[in-house]
């Protein structure tokens, strides 16, 4: 693949932007960032990023979400289908009749339309979400996703996959009582965090650790896995194939 053109998705700090940023600089990943995006202008990781001398920009999510609830939002384009995407979404029940899932999906599609159009600025192969903490839609899903061998959107979660979606994954595993914890990459799917497994990493949870123990030990393994994975990625060693109607990744040699 040769040098592979990253972007990124952040919402806060930046630490796992910080490790592909240094696995980029060390040759682990043979690529480069090409932007950072957030949909947060305070975001510690934009900092991290024009010190690097690389482009950013933001997308106001939370003034797009709370003019939508207000009713004074703007409307979808004629372009977007919105029963379509409805059905396609996996996020919520009642599919178009669910006036909830669709006041949602204008809301993240209209911030999307703004991503994408900001995007159009850069070539890039790849989009990693490092710390993003907004749902995509099939909307933009579909648009970065065009006809390739792989798909083009990663995430890396706090958790071990299949166990403990959603936003707390280091709080539920902890909650629960878990002995073992860790995180997964994989890729994005139109589900919440229900994508392929790329890569995991694992860590026991030992009597007297608490929940800051638990997210120390798992941040450790995302700042090593997250471009691991990205670096299969970057030297094409990864393909995906289905397997009883299951999307599963298999990595070459």
């Amino acid at each position: 693949m040769g040098v592979i053109k990253i972007g990124a998705f952040i919402s806060g700090g930046g630490s796992n932007l910080q490790a592909v940023i240094d696995a980029c600089d060390s040759g682990q990943i043979p690529g480069r960032i090409v932007f950072v995006a957030s949909d947060n202008p305070d975001a510690g990781g934009l900092v991290r990023a024009e010190k690097k001398g690389i482009p950013t920009f933001v997308t106001p999510y939370a003034r797009l979400i709370s003019e939508i609830r207000q009713g004074i939002g703007r409307k979808l384009p004629d372009h977007v289908d919105l029963n379509a995407i409805l059905t396609k979404q996996a996020l919520f029940t009642g599919g178009a009749q669910n006036s909830k899932a669709e006041r949602f999906f204008t809301s993240r599609i209209l911030a999307e339309i703004d991503l994408l159009r900001q995007m159009e600025a850069y070539d890039f192969d790849l989009l990693i979400l490092a710390g993003f903490m907004r749902t995509l839609t099939p909307y933009f899903i579909d648009r970065v996703n065009t006809p390739k061998s792989l798909p083009r959107i990663m995430n890396i979660h706090p958790a071990l996959l299949p166990a403990f979606p959603g936003f707390d994954g280091y709080g539920d595993t902890f909650r629960h009582g878990c002995k073992v914890g860790g995180c997964t990459v994989h890729f994005i799917d139109y589900g919440e965090d229900t994508g392929p497994i790329i890569g995991q990493k694992s860590f026991d949870i030992l009597p007297g650790d608490s929940l800051d123990d638990v997210k120390r030990k798992g941040l450790e393994l995302e700042w090593q896995l997250y471009p691991q994975c990205i670096q299969l990625y970057a030297e094409d060693r990864l393909m995906v194939e289905e397997n009883r109607g299951k999307i599963l990744v298999k990595i070459r040699k």
